[in-house]
């Protein structure tokens, strides 16, 4: 068996969870992970590695820096609310049977997207110590700083990251809720969809200037039903609706008879929804198609 096929089986899984949290791209994320499998096939038989696992996290770490450089001015000029790739649940192309509630609940769109808001080796420090409980040794050998140093920057990291998993329901009392929320949807039953919502709901679409889709966040539940509504009756008919688990929480997915798709994720606060989370952009759609 070659260098490359040793590692790749059991740290395939891995590398993937930590460049889509680092990048909030599957793609991106894949195209990472074929890099460093690709760069470590070439360092030969006789290349001395002690530590494969922490030598191919640093590798993908560095790869994802580049990236989140090179996409840094990207970002600046994106067309409307820039939202994560939605990453489906019931895809292979990150299952991990040994992931913990707590590794699945960071991928939550929420999560996700409060990662963004920290620089790149904060991210990365932060993931690899709260999400996947690297050592500071170890994560200093990953991203080039002393041990010392990344427990300051996880702890500057960890300040600007709130997020309470204790308001997340289970996943069953989330599919029960969100059916029903649709069912009402359908119905128009308005003063039930609003017992739904929570007051201060918003919904964010990422269409990426590409496809229709809200340029800005809708803001409180009469607007955000207002919208829904709307497109239920002007698409009737149109469309094919399906419920699938959406970064570890259910979700829906609507393939229009145009050939595009909408993914919805949900944010919810105890047993009602805070946050509706809707791609349309097809770049970010491209492993939907693909599966």
């Amino acid at each position: 068996m070659s260098r490359m096929e040793v590692p790749y089986e059991g740290y395939r899984p891995l590398l993937f969870a930590l460049a889509y949290r680092m990048l909030g791209s599957v793609m991106d994320a894949e195209d990472v992970v074929q890099d460093c499998f690709l760069a470590y096939s070439g360092i030969g038989d006789n290349g001395r590695i002690a530590n494969e696992k922490a030598y191919l996290c640093k590798m993908a770490t560095n790869r994802c820096f580049d990236l989140l450089q090179s996409s840094a001015r990207q970002r600046e000029v994106y067309i409307g609310p820039w939202l994560p790739d939605p990453l489906p649940g019931d895809s292979n192309i990150h299952s991990d049977p040994s992931e913990s509630a707590e590794r699945a609940e960071s991928i939550s769109t929420a999560y996700l997207l409060l990662l963004q808001q920290l620089g790149a080796t904060e991210r990365a420090v932060f993931l690899l110590r709260e999400v996947f409980a690297y050592s500071y040794d170890e994560i200093g050998e990953i991203v080039g700083k002393s041990a010392a140093n990344c427990r300051q920057i996880f702890h500057r990291a960890r300040k600007g990251i709130h997020y309470d998993p204790a308001l997340r329901p289970s996943y069953a009392v989330a599919e029960a809720k969100l059916g029903e929320f649709v069912h009402h949807i359908l119905s128009g039953n308005i003063p039930r969809l609003l017992e739904l919502l929570t007051d201060d709901a918003i919904m964010y679409s990422d269409g990426g200037g590409k496809v229709l889709a809200a340029r800005i966040p809708i803001l409180g539940p009469s607007s955000i039903l207002q919208v829904l509504l709307g497109l239920v009756e002007r698409y009737d008919g149109q469309y094919e609706a399906s419920f699938l688990p959406v970064n570890g929480m259910p979700g829906m997915m609507f393939n229009m008879n145009d050939g595009l798709i909408y993914v919805y994720s949900f944010e919810f606060e105890g047993d009602r929804i805070k946050t509706l989370y809707a791609v349309a952009n097809p770049d970010k759609l491209r492993h939907l198609r693909k599966e």
